[in-house]
């Protein structure tokens, strides 16, 4: 069986880890292993530790970076920790950053939280067990969270 780790923070103001973890459960026979750390720079190590010590096949590192620059900066050195880390162990780790100020209200970005973190889940079934899928998709401007853009016409 595979197994999916969920890496998430307690600064994000949503549990999009929960809600990645509902959407695995509805669609796919996964194991899961969360681990939870303070902030969006802990999840590179997080993410790490789910795949050397938990054995996960994939990763889904969850944050939500605040609206100020400095949170800004930490969202980018997160997303480069993140990559190493891929680049480390071979392993795909997905990246689900809902910045704070993408949206207006607080019930937009909650909104936002949830629906971005399902439609990754969904993207890490596709990884696991359906990559078919994904080359069907590829340059269909498909967008997680907000509604798809569609593809360029030529």
């Amino acid at each position: 069986m595979k197994k999916v780790g969920i890496a998430d923070t307690t600064f994000a103001r949503y549990d999009m880890g929960a809600a990645a973890i509902d959407e695995l459960k509805k669609n796919a026979s996964v194991k899961i292993e969360r681990y939870t750390v303070p902030g969006i720079k802990d999840l590179p190590v997080a993410s790490k530790k789910l795949i050397e010590e938990k054995e996960c096949d994939i990763v889904m590192a969850l944050g939500m970076p605040g609206p100020e620059d400095i949170d800004k900066q930490c969202a980018y050195e997160a997303s480069l920790g993140i990559i190493a880390a891929q680049l480390l162990t071979s392993k795909h780790i997905i990246e689900v950053f809902v910045y704070e100020d993408e949206v207006e209200t607080e019930k937009r970005l909650a909104w936002l939280a949830d629906r971005r973190a399902r439609e990754h889940a969904q993207n890490v079934i596709k990884l696991l067990f359906k990559p078919e899928e994904l080359k069907r998709e590829a340059g269909m401007g498909e967008r997680e969270g907000f509604e798809d853009v569609g593809p360029l016409k030529p």
